[in-house]
């Protein structure tokens, strides 16, 4: 029990198969009607949670409609207008610059490469992937949030501590096909069972090939803290 499979690979492919039979629907969470929305949406989830997110955003989308009604917004309005999101004001303004320039260099459109998008302000990589994959149908990454970073630690996928190198590490071991929902299982799963700070490993599908679970080991690979 509590014990991974002999390569990274092995271990990523059982770990899929299970979440896929635990999850079979799970998507993004985030809502939104065309690629600027879900670029400002996924702008605005940083730190915070997608449900507030959503609530905020069901507002903003029917005051907002275009780039340009973003770009030529007041700093003060548009930080009032999603002031219960974290760092609202600082994300205010990555909102204003990043849509003025997706008028002045894109012709008001939402870029599609990765190095166009992280031009933007306040977009970096992982914001970038998340609108590649579910904006333009771009995939080539994987998107390494709080979950995934946790989980994958959690589960023997990587050693990797930053979001960046991690995402250089999965992708050596998840199949490309997998990228994107590996990302979608991963958050739900940190959602129902393995919560950052008391995972119900006793519920977990994953348990027996988890060198992490509490009910075998001592240390959360996570943190690499005993328990």
């Amino acid at each position: 029990m509590g014990t991974p499979l002999d390569t990274r690979e092995a271990q990523a492919e059982e770990v899929l198969d299970r979440l896929y039979e635990e999850y079979p629907d799970t998507t993004i969470s985030l809502n939104y009607s065309n690629r600027l929305e879900l670029l400002i949406a996924v702008m605005l989830s940083a730190q915070c949670t997608d449900e507030r997110v959503n609530k905020v955003c069901a507002d903003l989308f029917e005051k907002y409609d275009s780039a340009e009604d973003y770009a030529n917004a007041e700093q003060e309005a548009l930080a009032e207008d999603i002031n219960s999101i974290t760092y609202y004001n600082n994300k205010a303004k990555y909102i204003r610059s990043a849509c003025s320039d997706i008028i002045e260099k894109h012709d008001g459109e939402v870029p599609d490469t990765m190095s166009e998008l992280t031009d933007l302000a306040g977009v970096g990589r992982k914001t970038a992937n998340v609108v590649l994959q579910h904006g333009h149908d771009i995939v080539e990454g994987i998107v390494v949030d709080t979950h995934v970073q946790r989980i994958s630690r959690r589960l023997g996928l990587t050693e990797e501590e930053y979001p960046e190198q991690i995402e250089e590490d999965l992708m050596s071991v998840v199949p490309e096909t997998d990228w994107q929902q590996y990302t979608h299982l991963l958050i739900s799963h940190g959602r129902a069972v393995c919560d950052a700070r008391n995972p119900s490993c006793d519920e977990c599908v994953l348990e027996d090939i988890c060198p992490s679970s509490k009910l075998q080991h001592d240390v959360d690979l996570a943190k690499n803290e005993a328990w």
